[in-house]
């Protein structure tokens, strides 16, 4: 048995109006100017509203704010934050929102750090201690960004989505507010709840030694199947908002495992086709699973248990087909049966994607090894 570690470190609030305890946080991490990172569609929101008005109320005229982040992060994204973080001498960050400003928030602090730092060479740089003290609100359900460790962006020089993992970079404070979700339109609550529900099978399925991660995955998968789908057909279901905010963040604690081919599928189509990541993993997931059912049976048994199944007492194929086929039905209810064609995505980019397919990292980890032709097939599997 290989040596490893497990570490579930990040102090969490969690409850309606639990926005309210931010002041008193602010005070207890000594932030006294916070620099506050969001995207430009969330600053007008009622829940942006909601952290305004918290702010202004505690330390008027001294909080800053960036609201440019992407959709799906780029390197400016963590510059601009950084110099304006510096030119107005704050002392901590407040991302709020979904993963891309909480991956963009989190990073800046390195930039700060470091002005001017190349962030192609990232892992050369043995000491990043000192970092500013970072909070994560997130507003969807679905990243698990405020548990993780790493920052997912598209660096100028390669083009490509990257993985900037350090310690260093958890939050000191997780705020999950169920209040701040219930206006998230239908459609993004099941994007981003798909990207949790992928997260935990994946991470589960990865075969890497980490039995808390097993356990908090398979819960995960449990409260996302009875949540997501109330929080999809009632945006004021406080109860669902919640337990799917928990879902979130545990699939994200779980992935400390790693992932696999699902995600090595996903990245591509948000780097080249700007999907949104939660609808990519969502497209990709069931032929994902057909894949490695078909080479490694009774892998997803005890997520068909987690799914409320009955898959105890068949034979290993038909354990996974039973489970396969009721997350192909969860999602379609969700909305989320389309093709890749359905969002623009034409077949002339097959060979593109498949390229920046084998080189990501997640299907390194995946339950069955991938080759480029497995990845061309299941693209066409679900072009």
């Amino acid at each position: 048995m290989s040596l490893t570690s497990f570490s579930f470190p990040t102090r969490t609030l969690f409850g309606p109006r639990a926005l309210r305890e931010l002041p008193a946080q602010l005070s207890r991490l000594g932030v006294h100017r916070p620099l506050v990172v969001t995207d430009d569609g969330f600053a007008n929101t009622p829940a942006f509203a909601s952290m305004r008005e918290v702010l202004d109320g505690a330390i008027p005229g001294a909080w800053e704010l960036f609201c440019g982040v992407h959709p799906n992060p780029v390197e400016d994204d963590v510059h601009k934050p950084a110099a304006l973080f510096c030119e107005r001498h704050c002392d901590g960050v407040i991302a709020i929102g979904g993963g891309s400003p909480l991956d963009a928030g989190k990073a800046s602090r390195l930039l700060v750090k470091r002005p001017g730092f190349d962030l192609t060479k990232f892992y050369d740089e043995p000491d990043w201690s000192g970092l500013a003290p970072f909070i994560a609100i997130p507003t969807t359900a679905g990243t698990g960004s405020e548990v993780g460790r790493s920052s997912v962006i598209t660096l100028d020089a390669t083009r490509r989505k990257s993985v900037i993992f350090h310690p260093e970079l958890l939050a000191k404070l997780v705020i999950l507010d169920p209040e701040l979700t219930v206006g998230l339109p239908p459609k993004l609550t099941a994007a981003t709840g798909a990207d949790a529900l992928t997260h935990c099978i994946e991470s589960y399925t990865c075969p890497a030694f980490h039995p808390m991660c097993d356990g908090i995955a398979l819960e995960g998968v449990r409260l996302i199947i009875d949540a997501l789908p109330r929080a999809y057909r009632d945006g004021s279901d406080v109860d669902a908002r919640g337990k799917m905010l928990v879902a979130a963040s545990m699939g994200a604690v779980a992935f400390q495992k790693d992932l696999g081919v699902v995600h090595s599928l996903a990245h591509p189509l948000s780097t080249l086709c700007g999907m949104h990541h939660g609808l990519a993993n969502a497209l990709c997931l069931v032929a994902g699973m057909k894949f490695c059912a078909s080479r490694k049976p009774g892998l997803y048994r005890r997520v068909g248990v987690a799914c409320g199944l009955d898959v105890l007492g068949v034979s290993d194929t038909e354990a996974d087909h039973r489970t396969v086929a009721f997350i192909s039905d969860f999602l379609a209810k969700l909305g989320l049966n389309t093709r890749l064609r359905d969002h623009g995505v034409q077949p002339a980019l097959i060979d593109a994607l498949v390229g920046q397919a084998v080189d990501d990292p997640c299907h390194k980890t995946n339950a069955v090894p991938v080759t480029a032709a497995d990845f061309r097939d299941l693209y066409n599997a679900v072009m």
